[in-house]
């Protein structure tokens, strides 16, 4: 039986690069293949319409494989041919993952996505707000993946505003938790619609008798559980709904033993609900708080705790409702499904990337040699920078001295060079993939970037697409 002979479609920048990996996947997937090279700079840049002016398909080819930006209609390129036509992966350096099957190659597995722990999200020293600042903070919360609203009162209690805000919450449709001890707020928030109260314990646990919402219980010692028991015995006798907090304590003050006690109620009260304040980490420890959030979350769901509370007060944790919303589905699938939390989703990869591909040098020199038109075409790779016209090649660790070399007279061309080798010299020092024109990939906080190609008129499109 013949191999399937595949047609791989790109412009001429592209041409070495593909050719080198086409080889390459030949030889592990086992077919034939063709390098179709049309009348273009950038393969990004093509269209449906294009290709189908364009493209003259070999004779014996089974597939056609386009590259990924070409975004539109494919239909009538379809019917005019009697092969299949598709769309690949947009970077060429995604094929052998795509020929694969690696999920990140055609994206996350269908049935990703669902998750079993709920967010409850603090709002710190609410009576310290205004009634803007509460409901802007509650949305942006919201908007990034909280279930509940956690309202944050102040340590010395007696905060007359409690029920009212509360109900405001309510009103505007949130869900809604109160943070004191105090019984005065506690009531108060109740009658407000509060459905959550954090937190009741032996000194404080009369006040659940007549509550009307589930609270969360806390140990009287944390560091025995002390007490945890007879106020558990007790709500379950005024049949009071309830969720138990062992309590997290911060890194080099018990950490690694209150963990052991999360374990131990696990073990003991196999059925019972169960929360962790992650906030107790991800807030007290000089560190980016999306990988402290998503081994956080990784634990939580092994062990069955059914919900967290978050706050983002610190800067380095400023995002860390939409990291543990994040992270709750990545560790429900792969927990639910048996597999390891890699190659998913890769959202929180956030200050490197999950992987840096390269041309590496032989295909930059034949990349260099094939130019000629001025427009530089800029790589980040081996611990240079590299900048390549029509004029010439340089490379170098300082993108000052790369620039003055380039002899770039019309300032918006500088500004533009300038901007992009900045971002080269982030990739490298951070190790992420850089791309000419496009965003540096910060995970779920990346902003796409209008390229300054996409932002030319038609006209100057045209006439650098095709020189």
């Amino acid at each position: 039986m013949s191999k399937e002979r595949i047609a791989f479609v790109t412009g001429r920048l592209a041409e070495f690069a593909l050719r080198r990996t086409a080889e390459s996947l030949a030889r592990e997937f086992d077919f034939d293949y063709e390098v179709v090279v049309l009348e273009i700079s950038v393969a990004a840049l093509m269209t449906p319409s294009f290709v189908e002016r364009h493209l003259r398909i070999p004779s014996g080819v089974d597939r056609v494989l386009l590259p990924g930006y070409c975004q539109g209609d494919l239909s009538s390129l379809c019917s005019k041919t009697e092969v299949t036509v598709e769309l690949g992966p947009k970077d060429l350096r995604g094929l052998h993952a795509w020929f694969s099957g690696n999920p990140k190659a055609g994206g996350r597995p269908d049935d990703y996505g669902e998750h079993r722990i709920e967010i409850v999200a603090e709002i710190n020293h609410v009576p310290r707000l205004s009634r803007q600042e509460v409901l802007s903070t509650a949305q942006g919360y919201t908007d990034s993946g909280a279930d509940l609203i956690d309202v944050g009162c102040d340590p010395d209690g007696g905060w007359s505003g409690v029920k009212d805000t509360v109900g405001m919450l309510k009103d505007e449709g949130f869900r809604v938790a109160i943070d004191s001890f105090d019984p005065t707020e506690i009531e108060a928030a109740v009658r407000g619609g509060a459905e959550l109260v954090l937190s009741v314990h032996g000194a404080n646990r009369e006040v659940a008798r007549g509550l009307d919402c589930e609270v969360v219980v806390i140990p009287d010692d944390p560091k025995t559980l002390g007490g945890l028991e007879k106020t558990m015995s007790l709500l379950d006798d005024w049949k009071v709904p309830y969720r138990v907090d062992p309590i997290i304590e911060p890194i080099g003050f018990g950490f690694a033993e209150s963990l052991g006690r999360y374990l131990e109620v696990r073990r003991r009260f196999p059925d019972t609900p169960m929360l962790m304040g992650i906030g107790n980490i991800s807030e007290l420890t000089d560190v980016d708080s999306a990988g402290v959030n998503a081994l956080l979350i990784g634990f939580c769901e092994e062990l069955s705790i059914g919900s967290v509370l978050t706050t983002e007060v610190i800067p380095w944790a400023r995002s860390s409702v939409r990291e543990v919303d994040i992270a709750r589905r990545l560790m429900h699938y792969a927990i639910s499904h048996g597999v390891l939390p890699k190659h998913l989703d890769d959202d929180l990869v956030l200050l490197r990337d999950s992987d840096v591909f390269e041309h590496g040098q032989e295909t930059l020199n034949s990349l260099a040699n094939s130019i000629r038109d001025p427009n530089f075409r800029i790589f980040a790779e081996g611990g240079q920078i590299h900048a390549m016209n029509r004029d010439g090649y340089r490379r170098g660790e300082d993108p000052f001295q790369i620039f003055d070399e380039l002899e770039v007279q019309d300032p918006s061309h500088a500004f533009y060079l300038g901007y992009e080798m900045s971002k080269a010299w982030i990739a490298l020092q951070l190790g992420k993939h850089y791309h000419q024109d496009r965003s540096l990939r910060w995970g779920f906080l990346t902003r796409k970037e209008t390229s300054h190609f996409d932002k030319k008129s038609p006209k100057k499109r045209k006439k650098r697409g095709s020189d």
